[in-house]
């Protein structure tokens, strides 16, 4: 394979990147249910096959690929979640807490795959920007100045959409178990 190739230049992104998402993969295991099938080394390879299908060109740098990285393990993660729930009929689905929304940036947080992808769902339609930096942060594991970069805009702007999304998060959990 020449050097230039598709493939080639993925596996070199994918070999920057592989220990972050290995690690990361394992932290959203350790918050995931005991019921988890899914493995972080799974879950990494997982990503890798999506993502070298894809035209390298279009990740620019080690942060791009990081965001690309993080869309597909949420993809993925989400389609297993609802594999998971079909397989026994809806049944057992845990709500997304408000203790869990505050600590989404918290390694020893629990977060319900599904009650996430829901909420970031509707924050998309309110505000892409918000959804992307909660995807960044939650399945990507990217720091500020990392989502700063991806999304060409300032560490305060991150932090202020961050801080935006969570308490919109917040308010829609709240209502949700008012009802």
């Amino acid at each position: 394979m020449s050097p230039s190739s598709p493939t080639s230049d993925s596996d070199e992104h994918f070999a920057h990147v592989y220990d972050k998402l290995h690690a990361l993969a394992a932290r959203h295991f350790a918050r995931a249910n005991a019921g988890a099938t899914l493995q972080p080394t799974a879950l990494v390879h997982e990503v890798y096959l999506r993502l070298v299908r894809q035209d390298p060109a279009k990740y620019g740098d080690r942060e791009h690929f990081l965001a690309v990285a993080a869309t597909a393990m949420r993809q993925i993660m989400i389609d297993r979640a609802r594999r998971r729930q079909a397989a026994k009929r809806g049944g057992d689905r845990a709500r997304v807490t408000l203790r869990d929304v505050a600590a989404l940036g918290d390694r020893d947080a629990v977060v319900d795959a599904l009650g996430l992808d829901d909420l970031l769902t509707q924050l998309s339609a309110l505000s892409p920007r918000q959804a992307q930096v909660v995807e960044m942060r939650v399945f990507g594991g990217m720091t500020v100045a990392e989502i700063a970069h991806v999304l060409e805009t300032s560490a305060s702007t991150v932090e202020r959409e961050w801080r935006q999304a969570r308490a919109w998060m917040r308010v829609q959990i709240e209502r949700g178990t008012e009802a």
